[in-house]
């Protein structure tokens, strides 16, 4: 009977398709893992289709795992599953006891050479090889770093830019545009735990700017949370129309522009009332701190950073 089942476990039966929705992974990250660091050897039909086995969406789920907690991608893919599974515990357990900024962070230079060519795309026009340069970035860094590193840091410079002068108004419009896509497309690989806590993400009335939510929302799959991302500009009352007829547990707000809204006060207080006691309501973006009284009067959590995010997600669900 284990003979049949370890068979079985080995039988290579799902496709491309099937393994990203349960690794969590994008088709792309897949073939580049497999065929730049040989982190799994799918099988091939006549046709050249791969065809994936069990054991190998339980290595690519362990592997992605240990990139979301820091490790590259180069430096894990030929250990063990073992090994790869001692190792994660290790991780995890120093990630919950050490403050985020003694964390190694992978190279600033690394990470400058991603965002010169997404800027050297960007200015090209040329939106094939934009995505195809965050694709790239998206291999070689977890979740977390992609953004503080990467993507943040881009779309700052892209605002920089446009402000001097130095970037089309189309041609910032196509930044923001791949971006939006790209991450829309992280946040429909990583949620794939139906069973998950439920999580609401979006921005509220007024708040048009989404990046931000679409980042949160991928944070917040790629940890296990059941991620249901509503659109931008939302109100309050279908926001918690949402929440409830889910039952979600946590509400994630996109706050980045403007700063000085004075209807957004009275949104965020129609919100608290509509939502059960038990709901919270958490925010993040540029523009929270103009905010600040409001979000302490309806008692959300502000957080700062995505790891900062990421560990009031671990205790969220914890309680």
């Amino acid at each position: 009977m284990a003979e049949l089942s370890k068979n079985r476990e080995l039988e290579p039966r799902h496709p491309i398709q099937v393994v990203a929705r349960h690794t969590g992974l994008t088709a792309d990250v897949i073939r580049v893992w497999e065929r730049r660091y040989g982190a799994v050897t799918p099988q091939r039909t006549a046709t050249s289709r791969r065809l994936y086995s069990d054991a190998d969406i339980t290595r690519l789920q362990l592997l992605k795992r240990a990139t979301s907690e820091g490790r590259r991608i180069s430096d894990v893919a030929t250990l063990a599953d073992e090994e790869l599974r001692r190792l994660i515990a290790a991780d995890e357990k120093v990630v919950r006891r050490e403050p985020s900024h003694a964390r190694a962070m992978p190279s600033d230079l690394t990470a400058l050479g991603y965002i010169e060519a997404c800027k050297d795309a960007i200015r090209k026009a040329e939106p094939v090889a934009l995505e195809g340069a965050l694709s790239r970035a998206s291999v070689e860094y977890s979740v977390p770093e992609l953004f503080e590193r990467v993507i943040i840091p881009l779309m700052q410079d892209i605002g920089h830019a446009w402000e001097e002068g130095s970037l089309r108004v189309s041609q910032e419009h196509m930044a923001t545009a791949v971006v939006r896509s790209f991450l829309g497309n992280l946040v429909a690989n990583s949620n794939m735990l139906a069973s998950g806590p439920v999580l609401v993400v979006t921005t509220p009335r007024g708040q048009n700017h989404e990046l931000g939510a679409l980042m949160a929302a991928v944070v917040a799959a790629s940890d296990g949370w059941n991620v249901l991302y509503l659109s931008p500009n939302m109100p309050a009352n279908e926001i918690a129309a949402m929440v409830n007829q889910r039952q979600a547990q946590v509400v994630v707000l996109g706050i980045s522009y403007p700063a000085d809204d004075s209807k957004l006060a009275d949104e965020l207080r129609a919100l608290r009332r509509h939502l059960p006691a038990e709901v919270a309501i958490v925010a993040g973006g540029a523009a929270c701190q103009g905010y600040s009284a409001v979000l302490d009067e309806i008692d959300a959590d502000t957080v700062t950073s995505f790891e900062n995010f990421r560990t009031l997600l671990r205790r969220l669900r914890s309680t």
